[in-house]
């Protein structure tokens, strides 16, 4: 049987349990760094209540969904 000292044990237990913080907060900030776009196509601008809005359709009109109106890109 191994012998531990109550603090040396608190010890390297607080390191594991930061090491494992320090690692999936690595990953986190890593997926973060992604760049996201959005093509400009798929932004609207309402000429009503001038709501800008997405709509991924490539319909030459778009229904606003604030106010309802028709919109022509």
């Amino acid at each position: 049987m191994i012998n531990l000292d109550f603090s040396l044990g608190i010890s390297l237990y607080a390191i594991f349990f930061l090491n494992i913080l320090l690692i999936l907060w690595l990953f986190g900030m890593r997926e973060k760094d992604r760049d996201l776009y959005l093509d400009p196509k798929f932004t609207w601008f309402c000429s009503v209540c001038t709501y800008t809005y997405i709509n991924t359709r490539e319909n030459p009109i778009s229904k606003c969904p604030r106010c309802g109106s028709y919109n022509k890109k």
